[in-house]
Parts: C-alpha cells; sequence; structure tokens
C-alpha cells in the first residue's frame, strides 16, 4: 500500500478540500459522464430496492464522492445516466448541493437521462451520442468512484494529442498498484494492458480469472512491429474506469452495435481492429495518489480499508468535506461525530462511528463502520464489519466480518454473525441464533416481493431469509461475477488447481487469427514477469505453443514435436486431465486459424487433424487414451477451447465443433457411444457451451438413426 498513499495527513483533524479545481482553458467547457448503473449488480440483495450509488460508503452515500472528484477536477456540466430506482437517485440529487439551482453546486448543468431500453453501458453511450449531448472532450465515470487524482496534467496531454491527430480518441486513467498483491486490485479478474512506453499508446487489452479454460493474452506482432519497440505488458495496475473521451469515442460505439462492456468488448476490439478503424487510445498511468471503484462487496470493504488508513485523502471522514459532516480523529485512531455515547468499560479501536450512536456497556468495536442511530448492546464484539444507520444489535452478540444495512434492521441478544455475512435492510432475528458463514439474508426476493421469514433460521419473531439470486443459474460458470457476489473473496471452494491458474503468455494464439512466431518480441517485461501467478513457465502455456508450431510447420518432424511434448510431460509431472487439455487446446486453436484463413469448417478441421502423418495416432493415444469416459472428456475439452477463442463468434466455433467430431468419428477416435455420451453431459450445456452444442446436433441424430437402424437390423436378423 505504501505506493498509493500519496498526500496526505499523518494523523489529527484534517482540512476541508480547497475548491473549484482547475477550470477549463479557453471557452472550452469541460463535461462529464456519470454512469449509476453498471448493469452487472454484485450488491444483491442490498440493491433490490435501492440504488447502489446512494450505498453508504464510510457513511456517506458513493455518488457524492463521484461528484466531488468531478468538481475538484474543474468538470462544469455533467450527465447522469441511471438505471433502476432511478426515480430515488433524481430525488437525492435534488434534496442535496448538487440539485440544479442550487447556491452551493459548482456545476452549471446537472442532467439527468434515462433510457427505458439500455441493457449495457454500450446501449447508454451509443444513445448519448444520439442526443448530441457531447460538444467536445468529455470524461466517463461510475457512480461508485472514489479518487483524489488529478487530472489536468492529464487533460492537456490528451487535448494535445487529439489536435496532432483527430483519430486520438481517448486516454484511460490507470493507478500503478506494484506487482504484490493488493487490496484495492479487482478481485477476480487481472488486467492486462499493453503500453508504447515513448507515446503512451495503448496497444493491447486483456482480462484473466481464475475461471476461464485458457489464461494467456495474445499479442499480434504485427502491432508491436509496426507500432511499438518498446513496450511493457502491465499486469500490476488498478483500473479505476476513467476515460477522457471525444466525441469520436461515441461514434465508434454506435458503428459497433454488439459491443457491450467498456473494456472487454469495446477497449479490446479498438485496439484489435487498429488496422481497419484508425483510431488510437492512450494510457495515463499514474504513480501517486488514489483510484478505485466500489463495484462489488470485496471492493468496497477494500475501499474502507483504505478510507480508515487514510490513503484516500482528503477521501477520509475527519476532512468533514461532505455537509452535515462533524467527524474528529481522536486516539486510537477513530473517527467520532457528535453525540456518541459509551456505556462503562467500552473498547473503540480503528472505527467510524457517526452520530446518536450508543455503545453499550463492555463492548467491543475493532476496525468497523458505524452508521447514526445505531444501538449496540451490552458485552456486544464488533470486529471489521460495517452496521448502517439505525441498526439495533442486542446484548452479549458477536459481529465478524459481515454488513448489517440497517433501516430498522435488528439483531438480538446472544447471536452470533459469522463472517462474510450479509444481512440487508429491515431484516429482524430472534435471540441466540447464528447466522452461518456467508450469508446472505433479506427482507425481499430478487423481484421485490417480501419472503416468508426463515423461523426455524433466524427465530419465531424473524423477519427475513436466505437470498436467492436467480442470476447466478444463468451466468456461465467461468464468468468471473460468481467470485465477486459475496463479502469474502476466496477460490478455496472451486477446487482449482494451480495448473488451472496458469500463464500468460504473447506467444500462444487465443484468438482466430492466424499468428506467424517470430521470436520474443518484448523488450520490457518487469511489472509483468514478477507476478508469480502469471509465470509464463508452465505446462500448458508450453504444451500447447510446441504443438502449434509443429502443425503450423508442415515439413517439420513431428515425431521431434511428440518426444518434446512427452519430455515436457514428465518433467512437469503433468496430469492425464493438463495433457488431454494442452492437446484439445492446441488442435481447438490450429483449426480456428485455418477457418479464419478462409476454408470451410470441413476442410478447417480436416487439415487440422490429417495435414500431418502421425498426427491421428497421437491424438488417439496421448490426448484421448481409451475407454468412452476419456472420449466424453476429451469432447469437452475440445468445446470449451473452441468456446474461449476470442473472435470467433459462437455459431461459426459450433460449426467447427460439428465438423472436428465428425473427422475424429471418421477417423474411429470418438466411438459413436462417446459423442453421445458427450451430448447427455451437463457440463456441455449452458451458457457459450451450449451454443456450441446445438450445433453438433445433427451429428447427433445422425448417430442416434443409424444406431436405431443397426438395432432393427439386428433384430431382423435374429428372427
Amino acid at each position: 500500500m505504501s505506493n498509493q498513499k500519496g498526500k496526505q495527513s499523518g494523523g489529527g483533524k484534517g482540512k476541508k478540500a480547497s475548491k473549484p479545481g482547475p477550470e477549463s482553458k479557453g471557452d472550452e467547457v469541460l463535461q462529464a459522464v456519470v454512469l449509476t448503473d453498471s448493469f452487472q449488480d454484485r450488491f444483491k440483495p442490498l440493491t433490490v430496492d435501492t440504488p447502489r450509488c446512494l450505498l453508504p460508503l464510510a457513511n456517506v452515500p458513493l455518488v457524492e464522492y463521484t461528484l466531488e472528484y468531478l468538481a475538484m477536477n474543474g468538470v462544469q456540466e455533467v450527465y447522469m445516466y441511471c438505471g433502476p430506482h432511478a426515480e430515488k437517485v433524481e430525488a437525492y440529487i435534488a434534496r442535496s448541493r448538487w440539485a440544479p439551482g442550487s447556491k452551493t453546486t459548482p456545476f452549471s448543468v446537472l442532467q439527468f437521462v434515462r433510457v427505458s431500453d439500455a441493457n449495457s453501458v454500450g446501449d447508454i453511450l451509443r444513445d448519448l451520442d444520439k442526443r448530441s449531448l457531447i460538444a467536445g472532450d468529455f470524461i466517463l465515470v461510475h457512480g461508485d468512484l472514489v479518487s483524489n487524482i488529478p487530472l489536468q496534467g492529464i487533460l492537456e496531454a490528451h487535448r494535445k494529442r487529439r489536435l496532432e491527430n483527430a483519430d486520438n480518441i481517448m486516454t484511460i486513467v490507470l493507478k500503478s498498484g506494484g506487482a504484490a498483491p493488493h487490496r484495492t486490485k479487482a478481485p477476480g479478474i487481472t488486467p492486462v494492458f499493453v503500453v508504447d512506453t515513448k507515446t503512451k499508446r495503448c496497444l493491447h487489452y486483456d482480462e484473466v480469472n481464475p475461471l476461464q479454460s485458457d489464461h494467456y493474452t495474445v499479442l499480434d506482432p504485427t502491432i508491436i512491429d509496426e507500432l511499438s519497440a518498446d513496450f511493457e505488458i502491465r499486469a500490476d495496475l488498478i483500473d479505476p474506469s476513467i476515460d477522457i473521451c471525444t466525441p469520436a469515442a461515441l461514434a465508434l460505439w454506435s458503428d459497433s452495435f454488439d459491443y457491450e462492456l467498456p473494456r472487454r468488448n469495446f477497449l479490446n476490439g479498438v485496439l484489435k481492429d487498429w488496422e481497419l478503424n484508425g483510431k488510437s487510445i492512450y494510457a495515463e498511468i499514474v504513480d501517486e495518489g488514489y483510484a478505485a471503484r466500489a463495484v462489488n462487496l470485496p471492493m468496497y470493504e477494500s475501499i474502507s480499508r483504505d478510507m480508515l488508513g487514510r490513503w484516500s485523502f482528503p477521501f477520509v471522514p475527519d476532512c468533514n468535506i461532505f455537509p452535515g459532516q462533524a467527524y474528529e480523529f481522536t486516539r486510537g485512531g477513530n473517527y467520532l461525530e457528535l453525540d456518541v455515547t459509551f456505556g462503562p468499560g467500552a473498547t473503540i479501536a480503528g472505527s467510524v462511528i457517526a452520530r446518536r450512536t450508543s455503545v453499550g456497556d463492555g463492548s467491543v468495536v475493532r476496525n468497523s463502520m458505524i452508521g447514526k442511530n445505531v444501538t449496540i448492546g451490552k458485552n456486544v464484539t464488533i470486529t471489521d464489519s460495517f452496521i448502517w444507520d439505525g441498526t439495533t444489535i442486542g446484548d452479549n452478540t458477536i459481529i465478524t466480518r459481515s454488513l448489517l444495512a440497517g433501516s430498522g434492521s435488528s439483531i438480538g441478544s446472544d447471536c452470533t454473525v459469522e463472517e462474510g455475512s450479509v444481512v440487508s435492510f429491515g431484516v429482524i432475528t430472534g435471540d441466540k441464533i447464528t447466522i452461518p458463514k456467508d450469508s446472505l439474508i433479506s427482507k425481499v426476493n430478487s423481484a421485490g416481493a417480501h419472503v416468508a421469514p426463515d423461523t426455524q433460521l433466524l427465530g419465531p419473531t424473524a423477519q427475513g431469509a436466505p437470498f436467492v439470486d436467480p442470476e447466478l443459474d444463468e451466468l456461465d460458470p467461468r464468468d468471473p461475477s460468481i467470485l465477486q457476489r459475496r463479502l469474502l473473496y476466496t477460490l478455496a471452494d472451486l477446487s482449482l488447481s494451480t495448473s488451472t491458474i496458469s500463464t500468460l503468455s504473447s506467444d500462444i494464439e487465443d484468438d482466430s487469427r492466424p499468428t506467424t512466431p517470430s521470436g520474443p518480441t518484448r523488450s520490457r517485461l518487469s511489472s509483468f514477469a514478477s507476478d508469480d501467478s502469471l509465470s509464463r513457465s508452465t505446462f500448458h502455456a508450453d504444451a500447447v505453443n510446441g504443438l502449434l508450431d509443429a502443425l503450423r510447420d508442415p515439413t517439420g518432424d513431428w515425431d521431434s514435436a511428440k518426444m518434446e511434448f512427452l519430455g515436457l510431460r514428465l518433467a512437469n509431472d503433468a496430469s492425464e486431465g493438463a495433457v488431454r487439455k494442452a492437446v484439445a487446446s492446441a488442435f481447438a486453436l490450429r483449426a480456428a486459424e485455418l477457418l479464419d484463413s478462409g476454408l470451410e469448417p470441413s476442410k478447417a478441421a480436416e487439415s487440422a487433424l490429417r495435414g500431418r502423418k502421425g498426427v491421428s495416432k497421437f491424438i488417439e493415444e496421448v490426448g484421448v487414451g481409451s475407454g468412452e469416459a476419456d472420449q466424453v472428456e476429451f469432447a469437452i475439452c475440445l468445446q470449451r477451447s473452441l468456446a474461449g477463442i476470442r473472435g470467433l463468434e459462437g455459431p461459426r466455433a459450433g460449426l467447427l465443433l460439428a465438423a472436428l467430431f465428425q473427422q475424429l468419428y471418421d477417423m474411429e477416435i470418438l466411438e459413436e457411444e462417446g459423442i453421445l455420451m458427450w451430448w447427455g453431459d451437463e457440463r456441455a450445456e449452458g451458457g457459450n457451451m451450449g451454443v456450441l452444442r446445438e450445433k453438433v446436433k445433427a451429428l447427433v441424430e445422425w448417430l442416434e438413426n443409424a444406431e436405431e437402424e443397426d438395432d432393427e437390423s439386428d433384430s431382423d436378423d435374429d428372427e
């Protein structure tokens, strides 16, 4: 954390931040767009009836930090796009200092924009382009941003680049997080940026997460050869989603109607298609200051801890930036407001406690944030937790690393709330109950309707029950947001091996584009290579790379490649599953390359599997093995590999999978029973896997009909 403290006081009372911030030069009006809905709600059940941007962070609504940051940087016009519960956001702003026409607002314009049919950030930005509200450069942020990074110098550099070339459409602001583990890095997702060290041009973007089948980022050699001789791969950056954009960036969103996400779709797509669209995007990497988004519960907890540690200065409680605050920084690292009362023997350490809150005799509060009008009974222990306004806690209760949302919530006496629990608004429990670890408890379901109380879990007078989110059933099992929907971020329950969370490599093709190996292309890898979890020296990376090289070279010695593969397996003590996955990945990627070169799916599959003498025997003996169960596992690996290739649309990938299965069947590597067993395996269904599976339906039906005809023929022979 030492690299993120920036300018701040070490303790004692803070001072109010000076404002307004730097003003835009000349007649150019600095505009900002605030997105209060990311369409990826990872705060349920807290956000069923409450907009996320109004959830309290250190007892202040999240959107306050975002608007204050814009005001400090001289923004004059703000356009807010609100998703669900837009009326509540508008009502809050209308009675705040940000209200249009208020004497205290620093903005000349604050306008709400509603889009009834928006299902993604892309839909919102395409709508913004149609409305022509933006006249020049603008800052794009989300309503959960907490940052103190000054933008004046970054804006000047952006404008200079834009004046030099109108195709320089965007600058993204990134915060260096260091190579060591860092709690403010996005949990579950590692963003990977490739940046020209001289020009700051962003050359490539990718994401890796522990749930995806393959873990590489693929660098197109033509990008490096033509655009940069000196670049670095950065997997150590914090991305707070602060973007400085031109209207041309909005136009590009409109031209690409299928883009939904700003990074995974837009940034990745624009950088990959740089030759076609001619647009350039730059990255300003900041070493000092603070920037993070409370985009999910683990990040909410991390930012709260940073505030207690004063890393986010001046956004710390005792600066009293926000109206109505009156915190004082006291002994023990506490931030206490007026009218807080303590019983005899009460102990407070490293905590924030708002006004009109009482702490009973002998109670202990450590490293926690307590809201207004909270009643804490006698001999209560609260550790590493968040207690929001209006919560009541009975005597002798223990709460550990949990969130209680308040608004009438009540935890009885002699209760235990185990770590990771989230108790939503208005939940009431009886006495002597235990809320298990990592629980979500709510009075309402995902549709906002009241649920029947679970009296067995919460007691006879309970109001509330375990919350069930139906969206989880619809998610792809590899979606990293699954890891971000609880207060505790952990991989312990997923049984992931170290080979699953493996590598990042510019040598392995993870796209549908053919790539010609051209030797080492990286000149600076310090930030990248320092992350042990992204080490390139893994079996999967080296195995797939070696097989691909051999498959691409029609005149090479396949027997030598086979021996090298088997030697690599022995050196790494690779399991049968790891070997099967590597073989399937290599042939899937080779077939995708051939498909992208213009071959029909059937020809691409045939060339990949039959183009070299000895390949079929290698697949059968090394990749598949013996038995129908092994055939099913290989088929699943082949399907997953094709589903994970970026740029290969689901329907095309499905046609290629069907062609590969047909070839493998003709080669007697996949037998009829193996394919039919794969068809009935639930792992082959759902999400992207299901899209590919449907394209194999015709082959499966043909096999089933053939089996029926054989049965009838056998029956006739018997008669």
